[in-house]
C-alpha cells in the first residue's frame, strides 16, 4: 500500500518579470522588485510613525520622571539605530546562510530566555519574569526566540516536505522543539508572548502544507492549554470576567481599557493635533507601549489609524507574495511564520486596545516603545528583505538599475556640462 503524497508548500506563481521599470501601474505591481520595495517602504514608514508617537505619547511622563521630555524617545531612537545595521546586514546575506545558523541560532535563543530565571540576572515586569540585566542593559529574550523559532521551522519542515502528510513527521521535532521555546516562556508567566508564538508556529505548519485536519487537534489543544493557564491564574482570570463582565470596575481592572476607548473616541476623523492628547496626561497607563494606538487615535483621528493599518497590510501583501513567487520552501514557510507572527501581534494589540480582546500586555510592532521588540522586528524585516532580493529575477533587476551614487554623479556631471 503507497502512501498518499502531502500537499506541497505553496507554488510560486510564475507571471513574466522584466527588470527594470514598467510602462504601466499593473506592470510596476507586478515586477520582480515589488516585494522589495513594498516592504523597505512599509516598514520605514511604520518606524518613523512610531518614534513620533512615542515622542509625544511619552514627553509628559518622561518629564515628570526625567525632567526632559525627550528620555523615552530618545531611548527609542538609540534602538533604532541599533537594529537598523542589524536589517541592512540580514537583508544582504544569502539565503543558504539562514539555513545553515538555523538550530544554533535557536539554541541560543532559548539559552538566552534561560537566563531570566538567573537570580539577579532576570527579572520581572508586571507579574512576569521575562526581562534579563546584564551591567546596564535591558533586553527581552522572548523577542529573539520568535525571530530564531521562525528560521528553525522554516528549515526543519522545508527538508521533511514530502513526508508531512503523516503525524509522526509533522510533530517531530517541530512541535516538541516548538513546545520547548514555549514552555520556557511560559515558565516566566508572560501568556501574551506565548500566544504569538503559538501564531508564529501555525503560519510555518499551514505553509508548510500540514494537512487541515491535524490543525484542528493542535487547536483544541491549544484552546484547552490557554484555558488551564488561565484558570490556575488569579491575575488572568479576572482580566477574563473583567473583559467579559457589563459591572467592570472603571477605576480599577477595566480604566485602561476605559481610557483607551476614550482616547480614540475623542480623536474623531482627524484627530486632535500631535502632541494635543489628553490620555498622555498619566490617564491611559502603557500610553506609549501597549496602548500608543489608542493616543495615535487620539492625536491623529481614524485616518491616523487606517494609515497604520494600512502600512501593516503592505507588509502583510509583500510577504504573501514572497510565499506566492519564491521557488524556496524554506523561505516561503519562514516567511508565514514572520507573516502570522508580525502581522498577527499587530491586530491582537489593536484588538486589545479597541476593546475585543482583554489585555494581554503586547506591543504594537514597530510602533510601541521596547528596544527588544523593536530591534527583533527590524531583524526580522532584514531576513524579509533578503529573501524578497532572491526572488526569481529580483536580484537582476536590482542590479539593473543604477544606484543612488550613480545618478547623483550624473546629475552632477551634467549641469557642469
Amino acid at each position: 500500500m503507497t502512501a498518499t503524497t502531502s500537499r506541497p508548500a505553496r507554488e510560486p506563481a510564475r507571471e513574466p518579470t522584466v527588470p527594470g521599470r514598467s510602462g504601466s501601474m499593473l506592470g510596476q505591481w507586478n515586477s520582480a522588485v515589488t516585494s522589495y520595495y513594498v516592504l523597505i517602504g512599509a516598514a520605514a514608514l511604520l518606524l518613523v510613525v512610531g518614534l513620533v508617537m512615542v515622542l509625544s505619547s511619552s514627553s509628559v511622563e518622561s518629564l515628570d520622571k526625567n525632567g526632559t521630555p525627550y528620555a523615552v524617545f530618545l531611548n527609542q531612537a538609540q534602538f533604532a539605530l541599533i537594529g537598523l545595521p542589524i536589517l541592512i546586514v540580514l537583508s544582504r546575506m544569502p539565503v543558504r546562510i539562514f539555513k545553515r545558523f538555523a538550530w544554533p541560532v535557536l539554541g541560543a535563543a532559548i539559552l538566552f530566555q534561560l537566563l531570566v530565571f538567573v537570580p539577579h540576572v532576570g527579572t520581572g515586569v508586571g507579574g512576569n519574569q521575562n526581562w534579563v540585566r546584564i551591567g546596564g542593559i535591558n533586553a527581552q529574550p522572548s523577542e529573539a526566540i520568535k525571530l530564531a523559532l521562525a528560521v528553525w521551522l522554516g528549515a526543519v519542515l522545508a527538508r521533511k516536505l514530502p513526508l508531512l502528510h503523516q503525524w509522526r513527521h509533522a510533530l517531530v521535532p517541530a512541535v516538541p522543539v516548538a513546545g520547548l521555546a514555549l514552555g520556557v516562556i511560559l515558565a516566566g508567566h508572560d501568556l501574551g508572548t506565548a500566544m504569538v508564538l503559538l501564531l508564529l508556529v501555525a503560519g510555518a505548519l499551514f505553509v508548510a502544507g500540514v494537512p487541515l485536519r491535524m490543525f484542528g487537534l493542535a487547536a483544541l489543544l491549544a484552546i484547552g492549554m490557554t484555558a488551564l493557564l488561565t484558570v490556575t491564574s488569579k491575575n488572568r482570570m479576572h482580566r477574563i470576567l473583567d473583559w467579559v463582565s457589563a459591572e467592570c470596575d472603571v477605576q480599577s481592572s477595566c480604566y485602561q481599557t476605559l481610557h483607551g476607548g476614550y482616547g480614540l473616541a475623542s480623536g474623531g476623523w482627524g484627530g486632535l493635533g500631535l502632541g494635543e492628547s489628553r490620555e498622555k496626561w498619566s490617564y491611559l497607563p502603557a500610553a506609549h507601549n501597549d496602548f500608543i494606538f489608542a493616543i495615535l487615535g487620539e492625536e491623529l483621528g481614524l485616518i491616523g489609524t487606517l494609515l497604520v493599518l494600512a502600512l501593516f497590510g503592505l507588509l502583510a501583501f509583500a510577504m504573501i507574495r514572497i510565499i506566492r513567487r519564491h521557488p524556496d520552501p524554506f523561505v516561503q514557510i519562514t516567511t508565514g511564520a514572520i507573516l502570522c507572527w508580525i502581522i498577527g501581534q499587530a491586530l491582537v494589540n489593536i484588538a486589545v486596545v479597541i476593546g475585543l480582546a482583554p489585555v494581554i500586555g503586547v506591543p504594537l510592532p514597530l510602533v510601541s516603545a521596547g528596544g527588544s521588540a523593536l530591534v527583533m522586528t527590524m531583524a526580522a524585516l532584514g531576513v524579509l528583505i533578503a529573501f524578497a532580493r532572491s526572488e526569481p529575477g529580483a536580484a537582476e533587476a536590482l542590479a539593473a538599475r543604477p544606484s543612488v551614487v550613480r545618478r547623483s554623479l550624473a546629475v552632477i556631471g551634467r549641469s557642469r556640462g
